[in-house]
């Protein structure tokens, strides 16, 4: 759909432009923004508002830049529902189901695996997600990761690598044939089709020997680096991702001093010359603890401490079977001690940051037209009425993609 869009009547606009005023958020009151050729074209009161082809009105509600969902699992098969209520019963987590999938995602067609992704990416943008990593690490073969990362190019451009999930069970008495599969075959079939490369360094999963050489392997051909870290005890997850360059480290639910330290330290100098956030992220999945019943990341200290956080739905059928964005930012502020304007911005310029995007995430000119908007007056909504479909509307790239 060409020509030009405005969107006007907005209550409270979110921009997250750092350059502006308004605290944080950059929030500007009875706004308008124009939309030319899929970008933010003009910012500004709506008094001031050019003329424009089309016109959406806001009815008074706030508007947001869409959400950036940086860590999620969506090509697979089948449930684990069964594992789930197990859980709530008292069974502990231990990732060990991450095989009932794999069996699961090796049965099914592309066609199947192509159809549980759109319908996942749909939810996910019903609820104001508009950019989302999707991740492979559930076929775990040569054949399967490549296809996954296939699949998931046709939904994203931020697909990740992760052959590195767990050591599937035909090589349970062989890890080190295991690695030297995924760092030589396997990443070769899947590096066409990923940006990143992702290493699960966990007790059960991958030691901090095997993940250095695999996400070296993938810096080497261009992969960018995360780090599932932290999630199921202290671990050095998130000091090799730090030594790494990772763009961000994931879970972190369980941190030394000594993790804080050198997350915040990697904030100094963090823009390069070209603007792009070059600091570790720390991103957190609030969806998993709630689902697995396990303690919570301290986001209150992380952030005293200066360090840059994102959140994100983690989405996956075992731990964290959640595609909602507003719900996460719910459970942040409640359960984490993030400010709703904190837990807004992590979900959107912080998800940004961890996918090292400029282009997402904010509201101003040149970023892409990717926005939502509330059936409410203000961004605390998305927390203060948890659970309600607040999304009225969502335009990504400029396009109205959807309407409550």
């Amino acid at each position: 759909m060409r020509g030009s869009l405005l969107v006007d009547n907005i209550g409270e606009l979110v921009t997250n432009d750092i350059g502006g005023e308004g605290g944080p958020l950059g929030i500007r009151r009875h706004a308008a923004v124009l939309v030319e050729d899929g970008q933010v074209a003009w910012v500004g009161p709506a008094r001031d508002a050019p003329a424009a082809d089309r016109r959406i009105d806001a009815e008074g509600g706030a508007v947001l830049p869409g959400f950036v969902d940086s860590h999620a699992h969506l090509v697979f098969a089948g449930d684990r529902a069964a594992e789930f209520a197990a859980r709530m019963a008292g069974e502990p987590y231990t990732g060990g189901g991450i095989r009932t999938t794999v069996g699961a995602t090796r049965a099914a067609s592309d066609d199947e695996l192509r159809a549980t992704v759109r319908r996942l990416r749909g939810e996910a943008m019903r609820q104001g997600t508009t950019t989302i990593e999707i991740k492979s690490g559930y076929g775990l073969t040569v054949a399967d990761e490549a296809r996954s990362l296939r699949i998931a190019a046709e939904f994203t451009e931020d697909t990740t690598f992760l052959g590195a999930h767990v050591v599937p069970a035909e090589y349970a008495d062989r890890p080190d044939d295991y690695v030297g599969m995924v760092c030589g075959p396997m990443l070769a079939a899947a590096a066409p089709y990923a940006r990143w490369i992702d290493v699960f360094c966990e007790r059960g999963a991958f030691d901090v020997d095997h993940a250095r050489a695999i996400l070296a392997c993938g810096q080497a051909v261009g992969l960018g680096v995360r780090v599932h870290a932290n999630q199921l005890g202290p671990g050095p997850g998130v000091q090799l991702g730090v030594e790494l360059g990772a763009a961000s480290v994931d879970h972190c639910t369980h941190l030394t001093d000594a993790d804080v330290d050198a997350l915040a330290a990697t904030r100094v100098d963090c823009m390069c010359a070209e603007g792009q956030h070059t600091a570790t992220v720390a991103t957190l999945l609030p969806g998993a603890e709630f689902s697995t019943r396990s303690p919570y990341p301290d986001a209150r200290r992380l952030l005293d401490a200066g360090v840059t956080v994102a959140l994100a739905t983690d989405c996956n059928p075992g731990s964290s079977y959640t595609s909602s964005m507003p719900f996460c930012v719910a459970l942040a502020v409640r359960e984490m001690r993030m400010t709703p304007a904190e837990a807004v911005w992590a979900a959107t310029a912080g998800g940004a940051a961890a996918l090292r995007r400029t282009d997402v995430g904010r509201l101003a000119r040149g970023a892409r037209a990717d926005l939502m908007i509330l059936d409410a007056p203000s961004h605390l909504h998305l927390a203060y009425r948890p659970g309600v479909p607040l999304i009225r509307q969502v335009l990504h790239n400029g396009v109205p993609q959807c309407r409550q």
